[in-house]
């Protein structure tokens, strides 16, 4: 027995020696290869891990199923993308709202009202020559269109008999002349348009009857007057035409009754007694007379004012009494 544990006391310090330099050979072994997975030490430059080219003749290389993932790509199960399709930069766009539908349009507002006539619409298309309806009444009316030389003695017989009457003017003369133009309206006289310059009208174009009229207008509302609707054709030249023009620029054309011929002056055979006979003998309910403001241009007589004293008189005798176009307009 004692060679037995003499022998094993020589032998173990031998044993134990070679199985400590065994663990240490297999602990270098180990510490130095390092686990297949570690990456490089802290501090020590990456190398950029080899890959291996692809080999022309056999094409590029495919990883099966077993093959371990190529770091930085997706795994082989996983689709690539398409490089037709265009993958759209920044964030998703937002889904689109449907707008509301919109609004009905209003419906449209009706046409405003046609501007009232300023005159009786059974009127129109006619150049008036006499006041319907009127009773016993008599419109004295003055055309002014050349000079001013009877009125101060027209106006004087007016205020002094009561009496009122109705004046055309040209706008030329309602220019020349704006203090008539007050004169007349300070009387309480009622206006007229006569046209601007006095040509015959059927020879003008629509466009230019409403020239002159609008200038008439002008003038004399310039002088304080006021013509509207009233109108008297320049020699009394008129035809359908001209009537429908006038009547689209809110005009009442309105004519005569009896002319007192007074403007032919004492040259032309006319005097004052026969100014007077001619109104006399075509005396009716109505009645409206053409008298003139200026004189002759030959021999400056002013028959119709000398004769409107006496006149008025006779009228007056006759049952009638006086009234001005206004009276168109009820």
């Amino acid at each position: 027995m004692w060679s037995i544990f003499s022998d094993r006391r020589r032998w173990l310090p031998a044993a134990a020696a070679v199985l400590l330099l065994a663990a240490a050979v297999v602990l270098a072994v180990v510490f130095s290869a390092g686990p297949p997975s570690a990456g490089p030490a802290a501090g020590s430059p990456t190398a950029s891990p080899a890959v291996p080219a692809p080999s022309s003749a056999s094409g590029p290389a495919t990883a099966g199923p077993s093959d371990s993932p190529t770091p930085g790509l997706p795994p082989s199960d996983t689709p690539l993308p398409n490089p037709s399709e265009t993958v759209p930069a920044g964030p998703a766009p937002a889904p689109s709202i449907p707008e509301p539908p919109a609004p009905e349009p209003p419906a449209p507002e009706p046409p405003p009202p046609a501007p009232a006539v300023p005159f009786p619409a059974a009127l129109a298309g006619r150049d008036v020559e006499v006041i319907p309806g009127a009773g016993a009444v008599v419109a004295l009316t003055f055309d002014a269109g050349a000079n001013a030389a009877g009125l101060p003695s027209i106006l004087q017989t007016l205020a002094a008999t009561g009496v009122r009457g109705t004046f055309f003017l040209t706008g030329n003369w309602a220019a020349a002349n704006p203090s008539g133009v007050a004169g007349i309206v300070a009387g309480g006289h009622r206006l007229g348009n006569h046209s601007m310059t006095h040509p015959g009208f059927t020879g003008l174009p629509d466009a230019a009857i409403g020239q002159q009229l609008s200038g008439a207008e002008q003038a004399i509302r310039a002088g304080g007057g006021d013509p509207r609707p009233l109108f008297r054709f320049p020699f009394g030249e008129r035809d359908a035409r001209t009537i429908a023009a006038v009547n689209a620029y809110g005009y009442l054309p309105v004519r005569w009754t009896v002319d007192t011929l007074g403007w032919k002056g004492s040259s032309g055979g006319i005097s004052a007694q026969i100014v007077a006979d001619r109104v006399l003998a075509g005396l009716q309910p109505g009645e409206i007379v053409l008298m003139h403001i200026g004189s002759n241009p030959d021999d400056r007589t002013t028959l119709d004012a000398d004769a409107l004293p006496g006149m008025i008189e006779r009228i007056r005798q006759a049952g009638y009494s006086f009234t001005t176009l206004d009276a168109l307009l009820r």
